[in-house]
């Protein structure tokens, strides 16, 4: 079933923003891609995007609050739509930790799903962020409904890996919150078009040690408040315009 009250009001927000953002830098597509946040402890409810709505347009009250345990969610005018319920809805029912999740085709990331060698050497300071923080799914069957989605969350099996590289398709984010997923999801893809960019030079690359990228890796998972004050300084710039995203 959908829930209609309107809790959970600051998560809304947070999500409303990081749509709105994420169709301002051009990551969205069409009216298709989701993201999604659990709102209780076992992390089986969770608020969506509505069905074929367009990023750019989503405001917090438009959020749908779902149940990942009662298929009725996908009966009603109301109904998510059926690959949003089944990779997010199969990921809040196996990954308790996937607390937020980022599905999106953005450009440079999906570029990296479709080479045959799908890993991203760590080459600067944003590649090192996710050095040995990501699962490639290399097994694509097709459009992400109910037995995709259970295949997908199984793979998010190491709490570490916080990205998945989804082979021939596009990017999977997971977080604890909504500015820790937005702002992961931001740098991967930065991350990704630098290392499209340097590939396409055909120069060898400047691959730095396993010891330093950890390092930077650990250095930047410990970095103060950087999440929570990106998605802040997001939602000023949107209030600054009138936006009405937080409505």
């Amino acid at each position: 079933m959908t829930f209609t009250n309107l809790d959970h009001w600051h998560e809304r927000v947070d999500m409303a923003a990081a749509f709105r953002w994420t169709a301002r830098l051009n990551m969205h597509e069409g009216v298709a891609n989701h993201f999604s946040l659990a709102v209780n402890d076992e992390g089986t409810r969770f608020l969506i995007n509505p069905n074929q709505a367009h990023f750019s347009r989503i405001k917090a009250s438009d959020l749908l609050e779902l149940d990942a345990n009662d298929p009725a969610s996908l009966e009603g005018p109301n109904a998510p739509d059926p690959t949003a319920w089944g990779l997010h809805g199969g990921l809040h029912r196996a990954c308790k930790h996937a607390r937020c999740a980022m599905h999106v085709h953005s450009i440079h990331a999906t570029v990296l799903a479709s080479l045959a060698d799908s890993r991203l050497p760590p080459i600067d300071q944003n590649c090192a962020t996710f050095f040995n923080r990501y699962v490639i799914d290399e097994s694509y069957g097709g459009l992400a409904f109910e037995d995709e989605g259970a295949r997908c969350a199984a793979l998010f099996s190491d709490p570490k890996q916080k990205v998945m590289i989804m082979g021939n398709h596009g990017v999977l984010i997971i977080g604890a919150t909504v500015a820790e997923t937005f702002n992961r999801l931001y740098y991967f893809e930065r991350a990704a078009e630098t290392y499209i960019r340097a590939l396409q030079t055909g120069q060898p690359l400047r691959v730095l040690p396993d010891d330093i990228a950890e390092k930077t890796a650990q250095e930047l998972e410990d970095y103060p408040e950087q999440d929570e004050r990106h998605l802040s300084e997001l939602k000023a710039i949107l209030d600054d315009e009138g936006s009405n995203y937080a409505t």
